[in-house]
């Protein structure tokens, strides 16, 4: 299966808070917040929710094209990239502004506060997917994950006018998603993926119900942190799938959804089924959570099979061990 990963290629500024944000401020005053938090460290790492879901993919053995916008200065990320087994052929590269930025401080209970400027982000509107996918062979599936809300718009329509399958991952864009926007994500999507805060956005934004919202895609995978993830389709019954703990002191969440999607249809490419896919979506993400950054991580088959070994046992994962000998 070939995929296609549209969304953001950013470069994340990471900070760690050695305090609670909580402790920091005063109920009272949340209305007029004037704040300065001194951070002990601060790394520089490759990230965007696009980036990071065709690096996990890359890195599972798959060659996923990268659709997104970027700056001048995303030629080092672009090696890292191909390094690991991705296509950024699909990069439009801006003249004139950088790559998007996330800048974000974790604090000692890996509550998170960021912040994103958008940058050549802005210019993905004017992406050509259709004759992009024309030159690169054509996709058998097209992500459509956070990006400059008209092209998220645009992609989910071409793909629909194409007749290519499409996955809706609209996660922190739906906060800026305009009702139309919401709802044309919703256009008979294949899969759509949010985490819970972002299932009852989903709501909001469109004006939908749970129901409703679950009529229009193929299935709903809400993933649940450390509760694991479900698996919702119209007429079926509700699958929850559970976590795969994390073997360390968890460093980082940044990252640990996009390495779950990209675990996921990893999954679906090798023609696993969704329950599969979820499991291995959460092993790639267990790895992600001990590592700072979002684009650091190895996989090696050994390493993932006894993860999912161990929490799922050895018959729940029988399927996978062929697909993962090329990590070894």
């Amino acid at each position: 299966m070939r995929i296609a990963v549209t969304g953001s290629i950013a470069k994340d500024h990471l900070m760690s808070f050695p305090h609670r944000f909580a402790d920091r401020l005063i109920a009272e005053r949340l209305d007029r917040i004037s704040l300065s938090l001194l951070t002990d460290d601060l790394e520089i790492r490759y990230g965007g929710v696009a980036a990071n879901i065709a690096f996990g993919l890359g890195s599972l053995g798959l060659a996923p094209l990268l659709v997104g916008a970027a700056g001048a200065d995303f030629a080092d990320q672009e090696i890292w990239l191909k390094e690991h087994g991705v296509d950024t052929a699909g990069v439009r590269i801006s003249d004139t502004l950088h790559t998007a930025r996330f800048v974000c401080a974790t604090d000692t209970e890996q509550n998170q506060i960021g912040f994103f400027y958008a940058g050549a982000m802005a210019e993905a509107r004017d992406i050509d997917l259709p004759g992009l996918l024309d030159r690169a062979g054509g996709a058998d599936l097209v992500v459509v994950s956070p990006d400059d809300p008209d092209a998220m718009v645009r992609h989910a329509r071409e793909c629909a006018r194409l007749g290519v399958p499409f996955v809706a991952d609209p996660s922190q864009q739906l906060a800026r998603l305009e009702r139309d926007q919401a709802r044309a994500l919703l256009d008979s999507p294949c899969h759509l993926f949010t985490n819970e805060y972002e299932a009852l956005l989903i709501q909001e934004r469109t004006g939908w119900t749970e129901q409703q919202v679950l009529g229009r895609v193929g299935s709903w995978i809400t993933t649940q942190g450390a509760g694991g993830s479900r698996i919702a389709r119209v007429g079926r019954t509700t699958t929850h799938v559970p976590a795969v703990p994390a073997r360390a002191e968890v460093v980082d969440p940044t990252g640990a959804g996009d390495a779950y999607r990209a675990g996921f249809l990893a999954a679906l490419a090798w023609g696993l089924d969704l329950a599969e896919g979820a499991r291995l979506g959460s092993a790639v993400a267990s790895v992600v959570l001990q590592t700072r950054g979002t684009q650091t991580y190895a996989l090696r088959a050994d390493d993932l099979l006894d993860r999912l070994g161990t929490a799922y046992g050895a018959g729940a994962v029988r399927r996978i061990i062929p697909r993962l000998g090329a990590l070894s």
